[in-house]
């Protein structure tokens, strides 16, 4: 534990941010650098078998230490951070929080409190992790690799303390939705595995949104706005009157829990021409499926409400919701509520209102729910972590390890 902070201090000041415009795999070199520094950290801590391959992908394993057979589980977290925000030179501080609020830039214009952020109140009086207002932090998923690789140094350091075969696995591009693309699950060999890839103390998910990806492009007519009458059409106007046809209520900043929504998260143009994007999300299948049918409908309304203008609504399906896959297997839930209940942690069990690489693992035959590695705020620059968070979390992963022989 003493070297937990140490680990993760060293890790946020890696720019990893991932690219989607990218072709590569890793989308950016900064992730092939930092997974070298892994490999390198875990050799050091006594494991043998560590491979990167030529994907960016690290797999490794602690053998079991027992002589009868057990369940292989693994932990997986992602290297990348989120390209919804700055992850270069970011600058970690540790800070006390009493309640009022806290300014995380030297002008004072970054402020986290109570007011915004109303879940504040549960961290007065301990340590928080933050960064400078100016970039993310990169607990997403930085504290995740951070609390695995503890979890690692544990049990390397304790040999008496009882556990089966233990894989670990960190991935790229999983905020760019390439996570889990080219992870080989059988050369993994896990039973099941869980992502640390969670946000507060407690946070245990095994459902998440379905997604997918709609890419609008719409096509006007561009006329000296003296001539225009009759002949003008303005894409930015049809833009605008797609966004105006969706149901106001259902976007991410009037939604929660199971609620879906439609995202407009990208918006380029101008009056000749205008791309966008949205993000569609339910946790219902049928739900999903007549939001996308809903959105190709619009489209083709305000197409045909303006004649000479052309709307392509191309919609690419992202990931699926995990639960099917991992229904079946209750006792993976069981160990890990069990595993938080001995640590003094209570179980949170909730929908992901995003996705995380155990989506895809799921249903590429690894159930593979998502455990918390306790930070909040995650994409910007108010993104924090409690310390003693982090600390519970690697606790939980040492405790399932030890829960799984028994």
């Amino acid at each position: 534990m003493e070297n937990l902070l140490k680990r993760f201090f060293r890790y946020v000041s890696v720019e990893t941010t991932s690219d989607e415009t990218s072709q590569s795999i890793p989308s950016t070199k900064g992730q092939l650098a930092f997974v070298h520094q892994l490999e390198n950290e875990l050799k050091e801590l006594g494991l043998s078998d560590v491979k990167v391959d030529e994907s960016g992908y690290l797999m490794a394993s602690i053998p079991s230490n027992v002589d009868r057979e057990v369940p292989t589980i693994g932990f997986i977290a992602h290297l990348d951070t989120s390209p919804d925000a700055s992850g270069v030179g970011v600058k970690p501080r540790i800070v006390r929080y009493e309640g009022s609020p806290l300014a995380l830039d030297s002008a004072g214009k970054v402020v986290l409190a109570e007011e915004d952020f109303p879940e504040l109140k549960k961290y007065r009086g301990e340590d928080l992790v933050v960064a400078d207002g100016t970039t993310l932090l990169g607990a997403d998923d930085k504290a995740g690799i951070a609390e695995i690789i503890s979890m690692v140094a544990y049990f390397q350091q304790h040999p008496e303390v009882e556990h089966g075969t233990i894989k670990i696995a960190f991935t790229p591009d999983e905020e760019i939705g390439r996570g889990a693309d080219h992870f080989d699950v059988e050369a993994f060999g896990a039973d099941w595995a869980y992502t640390v890839d969670g946000g507060e103390l407690g946070e245990l998910e095994f459902e998440n949104f379905n997604a997918a990806k709609a890419v609008i492009e719409i096509n006007g007519r561009m006329i000296h706005p003296g001539y225009a009458k009759d002949k003008m059409i303005n894409a930015l106007k049809l833009a605008m009157e797609i966004d105006r046809l969706l149901p106001s209520d259902e976007v991410p900043e009037k939604s929660d829990g199971y609620e879906g929504f439609f995202y407009l998260c990208d918006l380029n143009g101008s009056v000749d021409k205008v791309s966008m994007t949205y993000c569609i999300r339910d946790h219902d299948a049928e739900n999903f499926n007549k939001r996308k049918q809903l959105l190709k409908e619009v489209c083709e309304r305000v197409e045909i409400l303006h004649k000479g203008a052309k709307i392509d609504c191309r919609i690419i399906d992202q990931y699926r919701n995990m639960k099917e896959q991992v229904e079946p297997y209750p006792h993976i839930i069981t160990i890990a509520k069990q595993a938080m209940e001995q640590c003094g942690v209570t179980p949170k069990v909730k929908p992901i209102r995003g996705g995380t690489d155990g989506a895809t693992l799921s249903f590429k035959g690894l159930p593979c729910p998502n455990l918390f590695a306790g930070g909040l705020n995650f994409h910007g620059v108010y993104e924090y972590i409690p310390v003693k968070s982090m600390e519970l979390a690697t606790q939980v992963l040492i405790e399932i390890a030890k829960l799984v022989v028994k």
